[in-house]
């Protein structure tokens, strides 16, 4: 069972989509109350290995625990939020609209939607339509429905895709206001400058753990100067040994 110092724990996880073993043999644990980031290239295990945390994934072996639950246990639904890579929010519906529909649904109070439109800084476009936002502007409200309810593990699968830099900036500076409120999030990435910002790193290939370190001590244990390096330093197996389960 996990513990009060871990969000997710996951041991010997195996994952099998299309006759394709995508997490072969996988274990780790997600702390509480920091920002693990998840990164890797694409086609990795990333969106697999999310998937599995908040239980919509079939597995074939092994074992996912959220916060003390199995994963997509329905004592997880008020606490568990999950941003997915496309926006899945009502296109014909306001921001302010689609944050009252998912309020009513998940028993938040409307002061939450408020606090959301405000968290996403999307107040000017509360009252747009979002099939006509822009793609950033759909990510973030999307955003805004993961945080209403203050979940306790906030799930959140490339939450930067084309983003301004400043706007990344200010997400990123959310996410840790969050974890500082004794919100866990999950962020994952393929950008590997993004890496700097989260409290510990996970780094997949190929469905493997390469890397379960902060990113002080994957620097450190490379050799090298920032994530880029370090993650090609441990693909190329100059420093370091893959992480085993």
């Amino acid at each position: 069972m996990t513990n009060k110092s871990e969000a997710v724990r996951i041991e010997h996880l195996r994952v099998v989509r299309s006759g394709r073993e995508v997490l072969p043999d996988l274990s780790c644990t997600i702390p509480t109350g920091q920002v693990t980031g998840l990164l890797g290239p694409s086609g990795g295990g990333k969106s697999t290995l999310i998937r599995a945390i908040v239980g919509v994934q079939k597995v074939a072996g092994g074992t996912v625990e959220v916060l003390g639950h199995p994963a997509g246990s329905t004592r997880l639904r008020r606490h568990v939020a999950y941003m997915t890579q496309s926006p899945s929010i009502y296109a014909d519906l306001t921001v302010r609209e689609n944050l009252r529909f998912f309020a009513r649904v998940l028993g938040a109070g409307p002061d939450s939607i408020d606090q959301a439109v405000e968290r996403v800084d999307l107040a000017d476009h509360a009252s747009a339509l979002v099939g006509r936002l822009s793609g950033g502007q759909r990510s973030r409200a999307s955003l805004a429905v993961a945080l209403l309810g203050r979940p306790r593990l906030l799930v959140l699968d490339e939450p930067t895709v084309g983003l301004d830099p400043v706007l990344r900036r200010d997400l990123w500076a959310l996410f840790h206001e969050l974890a500082a409120d004794g919100t866990t999030l999950l962020v994952s990435s393929h950008v590997m400058d993004e890496a700097d910002r989260c409290n510990r790193l996970l780094l997949l290939r190929d469905g493997r753990l390469l890397a379960d370190e902060t990113p002080r001590t994957l620097r450190d244990t490379t050799g090298t100067k920032d994530i880029e390096a370090a993650f090609l330093a441990l693909i190329d197996g100059t420093r370091g040994l893959e992480v085993t389960s």
